[in-house]
């Protein structure tokens, strides 16, 4: 099976293409069209294939390399030998079904977290015709007013504290959103089942903050785990071992950071072609 990447037409007179010499053009064009690109941008490229392919040697590969990364073009993990497109989204993404099974495959497959981080950060920003990524939701059909409605409805439900009475609206939304972003998931916040474990928690007195650090801990402990990655679910994570999980220490922070590395701001820049 053909496998085809597509640069469009405008990228010949864009103004920062306009600007590179022969050399960097050609590289440009080579790493969005290489033997080893992916359908999110990510992908492994070891530096001995770059050589192989465009018949530069190692200084032209690495002076390069820098040089796009100086651009904020590319990262390039050296360890991992992985490479990073850093506005690929922004020209590339498509919301059918298939393309979003097949983006969430792929991100599963980065072994350097932080780029998956600043993918998917990327991708949240993007907004075109109205339609905002929602943690890689499939997005092929518009709502309805009335499903928008029922939602509404359910967002607005209350539950009551039997201690003082206190009326606290539920963050179902924010919860599975923050969930779908740190595992690399697509649960829904309106299941019956996942309300009802939250509604649980919450009547207990735990808080937001509580939901996210344990998000936050089994993450951190099972998102790179295959036997155990599986388990990062709301039934697992919001049942009964809810406060165990939480009372864990090494999870990493709630600020959308996956593992130790901060995402860097730089890379969600918007920055054309």
């Amino acid at each position: 099976m053909s496998v085809y990447r597509q640069v469009q037409v405008s990228f010949w007179q864009d103004a920062f293409v306009l600007d590179l010499t022969p050399e960097e053009k050609y590289f440009y064009v080579y790493l969005m069209t290489n033997s080893k690109t992916s359908q999110i941008g990510i992908y492994e490229l070891p530096k001995r294939v770059i050589e192989m392919e465009t018949g530069y040697n190692r200084e032209t590969v690495e002076k390069l390399l820098q040089r796009f990364k100086d651009y904020k073009k590319i990262d390039y993990h050296e360890e991992t030998r992985e490479i990073i497109l850093l506005n690929w989204p922004k020209h590339n993404w498509n919301n059918s079904p298939k393309i979003v099974t097949r983006v969430e495959k792929e991100l599963r497959d980065v072994k350097h977290l932080p780029f998956v981080t600043v993918y998917l950060t990327n991708v949240e920003s993007i907004k075109s015709d109205e339609v905002s990524i929602q943690h890689l939701y499939p997005m092929d059909t518009k709502r309805t007013n009335k499903e928008k409605e029922k939602e509404k409805k359910k967002e607005k439900e209350i539950v009551s504290d039997s201690a003082n009475q206190d009326d606290l609206p539920l963050p179902y939304s924010e919860i599975i959103s923050y969930l779908n972003t740190k595992c690399i998931t697509r649960f829904r916040d309106t299941t019956d089942k996942t309300r009802t474990l939250i509604k649980a928690r919450m009547k207990e007195k735990f808080t937001l903050d509580d939901f996210k650090k344990v998000i936050d801990n089994k993450s951190a402990e099972w998102l790179t785990d295959e036997k155990m990655n599986k388990f990062l679910r709301p039934e697992t994570l919001f049942g009964t071992k809810f406060e165990s999980y939480l009372n864990e220490k090494g999870g990493t922070s709630h600020a959308g950071d996956r593992g130790s590395n901060q995402p860097v701001k730089q890379y969600a820049d918007g920055i054309n072609f």
